[in-house]
């Protein structure tokens, strides 16, 4: 991962509420994804890509892939940071990081890395990245993951 002061970032609170949590009072799973959302839409804002102008243009960035390292549980009432940044640029997809910390002790929650394409629809276009995003495009090692 290369992260340059250059490279767009996000910090953004949230508060643990009920329906986040299981009845033992600990964060469920997809409550983690949903904060993740939160702070790639904030992201993809701040990278030219204004949820308003989305449905004028029928242009939306669409999650290909995430990957979440749980690594301590959040509770209820628990108030979140989410910091996110745009981790690598491709030609036709991006990848942003995410890391969620307990605000009370910085207790380090959760890591994420989602995979995004462009796409256009109503077709399902594969659309290549803006030529702006030049700019923060990386030369980086592909992972044959990838």
């Amino acid at each position: 991962m290369i992260v340059t002061a250059a490279m767009p970032r996000i910090r953004t609170e949230v508060q643990v509420m009920f329906f986040d949590t299981d009845c033992g009072g600990v964060v469920s799973n997809i409550s983690y994804l949903r904060f993740i959302e939160i702070a790639r839409t904030k992201l993809a804002e701040k990278l030219g890509l204004p949820l308003a102008e989305m449905s004028q243009t029928q242009r939306y960035p669409v999650v290909v892939r995430t990957e979440i390292d749980y690594r301590r549980a959040a509770k209820l009432a628990d108030r979140l940071v989410v910091e996110g940044w745009l981790d690598r640029v491709e030609r036709a997809r991006f990848w942003c990081a995410f890391r969620i910390m307990r605000l009370a002790d910085e207790t380090l929650i959760a890591e994420c890395r989602q995979m995004v394409a462009l796409i256009e629809m109503p077709a399902g276009t594969l659309l290549r990245l803006p030529p702006d995003w030049d700019k923060y495009r990386v030369l980086t090692t592909i992972d044959p993951v990838t």
